[in-house]
């Protein structure tokens, strides 16, 4: 059984988890606006792959018997200056989640919650891709910024997939799986 600390902090994470899918889906939203449908697609699978992330920790509280809290859900920026800096705010936000892993993993440390911390292991990785990910596209968007290169850009980005899971149970979706 999780302590009531840890439950909560969990809980703020699926939230986080979720916010970051809305906030995603809003910069596909900024892109499909301003004809890049490549970068508009790379958002949208990031945005399952948060889902995806959500999904986890929602589980991950059910099986663990505390009670899942859906907590209100900020509205995200809907506009931005250029794809740079698009992409400076998904490094930040990725950046930012990557601490907030962190304080997770250290309160299940505090806590001796070691299937918590076991948990939270895979994020404490999958944390490390995001950021690498999300540093790649920007120093390539920076790279471009202004030529005919953000086209190229835009259909490498239009190929990417999301696969989900063999852990994560989400919703029926259209899958590269």
């Amino acid at each position: 059984m999780l302590s009531e600390k840890m439950g909560k902090a969990l809980n703020e994470q699926l939230k986080w988890e979720l916010y970051s899918a809305y906030l995603y889906l809003s910069m596909a939203t900024y892109f499909k606006e301003n004809g890049l449908d490549g970068f508009a697609r790379w958002m949208e699978v990031q945005s399952l792959e948060e889902l995806s992330h959500a999904m986890k920790f929602y589980s991950y509280l059910n099986e663990r018997g505390f009670k899942v809290d859906l907590q209100p859900i900020d509205g995200p920026p809907t506009s931005w200056e250029s794809p740079v800096a698009v992409f400076e705010q998904v490094l930040e936000h990725e950046q930012m989640v990557t601490r907030k892993i962190h304080n997770l993993v250290d309160l299940a440390i505090e806590e001796k919650d070691h299937g918590t911390n076991n948990f939270l292991q895979w994020f404490v990785a999958e944390q490390v891709e995001e950021e690498a990910s999300a540093a790649d596209v920007l120093n390539k968007v920076r790279m471009i910024q202004g030529g005919g290169g953000l086209f190229m850009l835009d259909r490498e980005l239009g190929s990417r997939l999301f696969n989900v899971p063999p852990d994560v149970k989400i919703l029926s979706v259209p899958t590269a799986n």
